[in-house]
């Protein structure tokens, strides 16, 4: 599919059949799937259907290699990972490790699952000044007091598409704990716990890493594995699952994967095994660049033919891009019409550059959006 020099991104596009019906701009929204990474969970079912849970031992070998897959697209240990069903369910279970952390520094521009679980938990969240649609290191640091413990922030907002300089934070972080909604860049963009000093994170595999919706990951660090205990556990939470004892159990403290409530759900997890090793395959790095130049030649051709982007640009760019529009329900549904996906928001709608994209999708966007009369200068 790749080697060290030259990609063949046309070959890597028929892997996307929606590519091939319509100019697919939203996996801010939900990424579409790879023939690959459907194959992976339909033969879990196919084998189900032909076997039953013969393949048993197989699956949870597979669940391993999945895990690995994941580990590796982070740089996290392979006992730091576990899986869940989606965002919320990892940060709920970041929560339960740092509930009595102290404070939370957040910010106006998250997501509500960033905020809302510390809330619902009886810990105040603290917002940092955002200063033109920007979370800058500078006012995470002028947050901190005495009494916030933990800075909760998305890699990438969902609301306007800033990238936050997570290794900057990193460094600047002191003895805060530092949680990052990975969602809207984890599969686009590189992350690297250790390098940016994260001590847990968490993601869905439905958007940019294009696995398909039910099935995330949580990485929990080493260091805040040790610190806490699971609130909710499962007969698979502890050593030694199998000896099915009622009388005495001894939680796993060891691995992320203590989290895992009961049975895997395996056509998921198989998926985003999958997911994390095409896009290994190909290279992090290389997808960043291609899907941030894809970024970039959007925005000219949209400033050009007189779009308001409201998405920061420059070192904050990622390869999602607000638009102004007058009326975003009108724009959106013209868009579907001539085959166009894209997310509608309240000040306009929400365009996503993935690898997969050409600059043929945006040609035939900036052409749909010609026929309407709802810029907003």
């Amino acid at each position: 599919m790749a080697n060290e020099r030259i990609i063949d991104w046309e070959l890597i596009r028929r892997d996307f059949p929606v590519t091939e019906r319509m100019a697919y701009l939203n996996s801010a929204a939900a990424g579409p799937i790879a023939r690959p990474v459907a194959e992976a969970a339909i033969g879990f079912y196919r084998d189900m259907m032909m076997g039953g849970d013969a393949r048993w031992d197989d699956w949870r070998e597979e669940v391993e290699r999945a895990r690995a897959s994941v580990a590796r697209l982070i740089n996290a240990d392979l006992d730091e990972v576990a899986f869940t069903t989606n965002t919320s369910t990892g940060m709920n279970l970041i929560v339960d490790a740092l509930a009595d952390a102290g404070e939370v520094i957040s910010c106006e521009l998250e997501f509500p699952t960033s905020t809302i679980p510390w809330m619902h938990r009886g810990v105040r969240v603290r917002f940092a000044e955002t200063v033109e649609g920007q979370l800058l290191p500078e006012a995470i640091r002028r947050a901190m007091t005495r009494r916030t413990g933990i800075i909760a922030i998305s890699h990438v907002q969902y609301s306007n598409g800033f990238r936050a300089d997570l290794e900057e934070i990193g460094r600047i972080k002191g003895d805060h704990w530092l949680v990052v909604n990975a969602s809207q860049s984890a599969g686009v963009l590189p992350i690297d716990v250790k390098r940016m000093r994260i001590d847990a994170l968490c993601a869905t595999g439905h958007k940019w890493l294009c696995a398909g919706y039910g099935v995330g990951f949580v990485y929990l660090s080493r260091r805040l594995l040790e610190r806490t205990k699971p609130h909710a556990i499962s007969w698979m939470s502890v050593h030694e699952p199998f000896a099915m004892r009622n009388d005495r159990f001894r939680v796993r403290g060891d691995a992320a994967a203590r989290a895992e409530v009961g049975c895997s759900h395996f056509a998921g997890i198989f998926a985003l095994g999958a997911a994390a090793e095409y896009i290994q395959a190909i290279g992090i790095e290389r997808i960043a660049q291609r899907a941030l130049a894809l970024n970039e030649h959007l925005t000219r051709e949209l400033e050009r033919a007189g779009w308001r982007v409201l998405s920061p640009l420059g070192e904050a760019r990622s390869a999602e891009t607000l638009v102004a529009a007058a009326d975003p329900p009108r724009v959106v549904a013209h868009l579907k019409e001539r085959g166009i996906a894209v997310t509608e928001k309240p000040e306009g709608f929400r365009v996503a550059t993935h690898f997969f994209n050409t600059t043929g999708d945006i040609t035939r966007l900036i052409a749909a959006l010609g026929e309407t009369w709802a810029q907003v200068v």
